[in-house]
């Protein structure tokens, strides 16, 4: 990283960009857009120059170092033919070719670590047609630039709405209903709030310290798991059906969907190994801390003191898996159960909060590279990290090019599985990526396909 002797010029760099870009922790995400029909890449460089660009400083600035060891960013001229990257694959193959190199291309750029001579980004025109699509367009960007919903924003400030480009996209409804309750019955609550924040951030914390999950088939445990090689897999669920599951057991549709991955990831561990239904196994489930029901517009999230501000606004939430007894096979819905009183209890307590807390006093005693150990720390001792974010309702756009479905994956975790969700278009995409020759993504994926056929069948039939 280059070194700076004269500090004028430079801007501050958060505490959270500088540990998700340290020598113990750099994390990537990638966000892809399927496209419709052949790509025409001579709209790409106007698209970033004139789009991309102007939409938050960060992407045109590189992460120096003061000569006191303080990370900052640093304006640069950016050549956007440096971030401009078109592969080239065998010609005249078949579209099951022509996937599988996708898919090999995805992960193998994901896992490269993008140059600290220029801004932190790439974009990746991929002009032969998948399974999915006749094209599709890759957005590398690294985490440290923002959060999934700061760059999910900026993003899609470059798109515009397929069918009518003059009107704004919309977003699904967050639908939280605020009920307000007597002073007397807040009472209890209010205690049961301190017990459960201080079990949480006492689990939290050894967690992150201590206590490691047991090593499962989707757990190898190994040191430097986060520099092997990745695969990706992706699967798509209706919306309107986990809003009838939703409505059958009066939970949220996130209760819904982390039960499906609950179950059909404990079915995948029992096939690969019996005795891991028995394991300790944890899931890293990360939360947006806004305080906020949709996007905002790029100009809002860069105001002084703004709600949804730009950056990493992120937490933490730890979820134990249950264990798949023979009473759970015959009661599906109990995934989903659990995972609603699991998730509604962390809700009712501050753990979040003081784990937060935390790392910021990690950062201020000890510095950003430890804030960055103990972070990595957390990771690496749970089994798997969930994400999600929220997509357009209606069909998008990039630069004329309709995009028929997106999805996200993040890379350098210390995790052997990662699970990240999208929607869009009344769908939810799931990627899967998972540690390449230690997990079978495909036989995961159908497990959480068949978790999904069940626990829609039992709530039906409730």
């Amino acid at each position: 990283m280059q070194i700076m002797e004269n500090e004028e010029g430079l801007e501050p760099m958060s505490p959270s960009a500088q540990y998700l870009k340290s020598s113990a922790l750099s994390l990537t995400i990638c966000g892809v857009f399927e496209i419709v029909d052949a790509i025409d890449d001579s709209v790409t460089l106007p698209l970033l120059k004139d789009v991309f660009l102007p939409i938050n400083p960060r992407f045109s600035s590189i992460m120096v170092t003061t000569k006191k060891g303080v990370k900052k960013w640093k304006k640069v001229e950016v050549k956007l033919e440096d971030h401009l990257v078109t592969p080239t694959f065998p010609s005249g193959m078949s579209v099951d070719y022509y996937d599988e190199c996708f898919n090999e291309y995805l992960s193998k750029i994901a896992m490269e670590e993008l140059p600290l001579h220029r801004p932190l980004w790439e974009v990746h025109i991929v002009k032969y047609p998948t399974k999915n699509a006749a094209g599709n367009v890759i957005f590398k960007l690294h985490h440290s630039l923002g959060d999934g919903y700061s760059l999910m924003g900026a993003l899609l400030s470059c798109l515009e709405r397929a069918d009518d480009p003059s009107v704004p996209l919309t977003f699904p409804s967050a639908g939280t209903r605020i009920r307000r309750k007597s002073f007397l019955r807040r009472i209890p609550r209010f205690f049961t709030g301190l017990v459960y924040t201080a079990q949480d951030f006492g689990w939290s914390l050894f967690k992150s310290t201590l206590i490691k999950d047991d090593n499962s088939p989707i757990r190898s445990g190994v040191d430097g798991v986060e520099f092997r090689p990745i695969a990706t897999t992706t699967t798509t669920i209706s919306i309107d059906q986990l809003k009838q599951i939703k409505s059958k057991l009066n939970v949220t549709i996130n209760d819904v969907v982390t039960g499906v991955i609950m179950m059909g990831t404990r079915l995948y561990m029992q096939k690969v190994d019996e005795e891991s239904i028995k394991s300790n196994t944890t899931a890293l489930v990360l939360l947006n801390t806004r305080a906020i029901g949709g996007y905002k517009s790029i100009d809002e999230m860069i105001k002084p003191r703004s709600d949804s501000p730009w950056g990493n606004r992120f937490a933490f939430l730890q979820v134990p898996m249950p264990k798949l007894t023979r009473d759970e096979l015959l009661d599906p819905l109990g995934f989903v159960k659990r995972a609603h009183k699991i998730i509604k209890r962390q809700k009712n307590s501050a753990a979040v909060y003081l784990t937060g807390q935390l790392l910021r006093f990690i950062t201020m005693v000890k510095g950003h590279e430890a804030t960055a150990r103990h972070i990595h720390a957390t990771l690496k001792n749970t089994s798997m990290a969930i994400s999600n974010l929220i997509g357009p309702v209606e069909q998008v756009a990039l630069a004329n090019h309709t995009s028929k479905g997106l999805y996200f994956v993040v890379a350098g975790p210390p995790q052997s599985l990662s699970i990240t969700m999208v929607s869009y278009m009344g769908k939810l995409r799931i990627a899967l990526t998972a540690e390449k020759g230690f997990i079978d993504q495909n036989k995961l994926k159908s497990c959480i396909e068949y978790a999904l056929e069940v626990i829609n069948k039992a709530a039906l039939e409730a």
